[in-house]
């Protein structure tokens, strides 16, 4: 069974509601190697998966007045991390943390640096998914004429000792652009369709939007956005339940997806 899914869209919409790390599910094979024992590993899934994502998506797409792609990991960020570049240009492998985590989000080992290990995980999963949502943009592309990638995400309202830019803003909704690929229509669209949710910030304490590697840098015509949401503003951290908080959200991410 493929490590995502593509549940499909109005044949017209240009966008793709991407959900890379809200799933807490790991392979026998991932969890063979991760030294974490059971407790251990239920508590960083609390603190490392981006919990009712999914949830928030699937509500806006069905909300939406012409229904968006979405695009979503079946499997734990714990597994492979779908958004890290594979190479030396990831920055958070300073940390032990590229597309294949090393170390966990308190600084201890996840799993041993084996590099053979590394490459079956991203041959595995890493490489079919870039794959897969590559070709789903190249279809909107085809379709329409251009794809709008929003990518759905929570993030603490403590930071975690991982972070390498824990020292910013800590906004209830953080928009995360990228120079080439966020016009500032969208950038304005998404500040105006998010801020009933609370206060919201440009590129703080995350920044960039994910945009499949084929198009990064290239392509005018896929635009991206990453919307990171505070757990404290829709859930009960650290893993915990919704409340009434994320009605506000999935209605926000409609108002936007319908200005699209």
């Amino acid at each position: 069974m493929p490590s995502f899914d593509v549940r499909p869209g109005d044949a017209a919409s240009p966008v793709v509601l991407h959900v890379p790390h809200g799933s807490r599910a790991l392979t026998a094979h991932a969890r063979d190697r991760i030294l974490l024992d059971d407790a251990a590993l239920a508590e960083e899934l609390d603190h490392m998966t981006d919990a009712h994502t999914g949830l928030i998506a699937a509500r806006a797409a069905a909300a939406a007045r012409v229904t968006p792609w979405l695009f979503a990991n079946r499997l734990s960020r714990l597994v492979v991390d779908p958004e890290r570049f594979p190479d030396d240009r990831e920055e958070m492998r300073a940390v032990g943390m590229g597309a294949v985590y090393l170390r966990t989000s308190h600084g201890e080992p996840l799993r041993a640096d084996d590099p053979d290990h590394v490459e079956d995980l991203l041959t595995r999963h890493f490489h079919p998914y870039a794959r897969a949502m590559t070709d789903l943009v190249n279809a909107r592309l085809a379709a329409v004429g251009r794809a709008v990638v929003l990518d759905v995400h929570s993030y603490p309202s403590r930071a975690l000792p991982y972070e390498l830019h824990a020292d910013g803003d800590r906004p209830a909704v953080c928009l995360g652009v990228d120079p080439c690929h966020t016009p500032g229509l969208l950038h304005e669209r998404a500040a105006l369709a998010f801020s009933p949710v609370g206060d919201l910030a440009v590129n703080t304490p995350f920044a960039g939007a994910y945009v499949p590697l084929e198009h990064y840098g290239r392509a005018g015509n896929v635009t991206a956005l990453m919307i990171e949401i505070r757990r404290d503003v829709y859930m009960a951290e650290p893993g915990g339940a919704q409340h009434s908080g994320i009605d506000a959200v999935a209605a926000a991410l409609t108002r936007l997806v319908d200005t699209l």
